[in-house]
């Protein structure tokens, strides 16, 4: 309940631009719901979507918000986490760097923190590479601003391939791979405008360590992230390589992550049959 309380604060303070708030809770047994109804009462803002579904994860409960909020005569849409801190020029930052680069989305680095006082900065604003959104996301999708036109379309897609969404874990990585896919340009900026809490609870988080880069390993070798390739894959159906071929993984290996580490990491892992 600390954090909530702390990220809408921050939220609510955005100067430069006029909010409203769409929450939704997952099923639970604290008090969250009914604080978010307290605050949407004395504050018109913040409004909280219908309560007793269990998403069970990041991605469904964002699915659910962008099929059930009407965005459409928004000019722009953020997604936020529950437990993060935005500074306060964020939003119009975004707002200004996507007018300036003509673009429909904007992403960046973030400032990730610990409650030790542990400070360090995300990198996520490598190079874009050709095919990289069909094998990563932009970043973390609390820093996502989309154009509410080309998310509209990737709603009325979420709509009609409800089934083919449930196959995929991050949502982050979806709406990416869709922009992406659909020629809408996508900046990652360099600069940070938002503090990402860590903590136990974390989903995904900043994957740093020995700990996380073994979990990056199982995820692997369960078969786990190729599953998550041919569902976004087949989700934005566009015109590329088959990549379910060793050969064409093989070949386009530069073209399929950012980062130059993850770009090595991707190519022994397909070689060796552990992708």
């Amino acid at each position: 309940m600390t954090f909530i309380k702390v990220q809408l604060d921050s939220i609510l303070k955005q100067k430069g631009v006029l909010i409203s708030v769409f929450i939704s809770v997952d099923k639970s047994t604290d008090d969250t719901f009914a604080w978010c109804e307290a605050i949407s009462k004395s504050d018109d803002r913040v409004s909280v979507l219908p309560y007793g579904e269990r998403f069970g994860g990041a991605g469904p409960n964002f699915f659910r918000l962008i099929r059930d909020v009407d965005f459409i005569n928004f000019d722009l849409v953020a997604l936020s986490d529950q437990d993060d801190i935005w500074l306060e020029d964020k939003l119009i930052t975004a707002h200004d760097v996507m007018k300036k680069n003509n673009v429909a989305a904007y992403s960046s680095n973030v400032m990730a923190f610990w409650d030790g006082g542990e400070q360090a900065i995300i990198e996520k604003a490598q190079p874009q590479r050709k095919y990289d959104y069909l094998f990563e996301a932009a970043g973390p999708g609390c820093t996502y601003v989309l154009a509410s036109m080309p998310l509209q379309e990737f709603k009325e897609n979420l709509l009609k391939k409800k089934s083919l969404a449930n196959k995929i874990t991050l949502h982050d990585w979806l709406i990416y791979a869709f922009f992406r896919a659909n020629d809408y340009g996508w900046y990652i900026d360099k600069n940070y405008k938002m503090l990402y809490r860590q903590h136990q609870s974390n989903q995904v988080g900043v994957n740093k360590g020995k700990a996380a880069a073994i979990r990056r390993f199982e995820l692997f070798k369960s078969g786990w992230y190729r599953q998550q390739v041919e569902s976004v894959s087949q989700f934005v159906d566009d015109e590329r390589p088959n990549f379910s071929s060793k050969y064409q993984l093989l070949k386009n290996i530069v073209q399929l992550r950012r980062k130059f580490s993850d770009r090595v990491a991707l190519f022994f892992f397909v070689l060796f049959g552990i992708y």
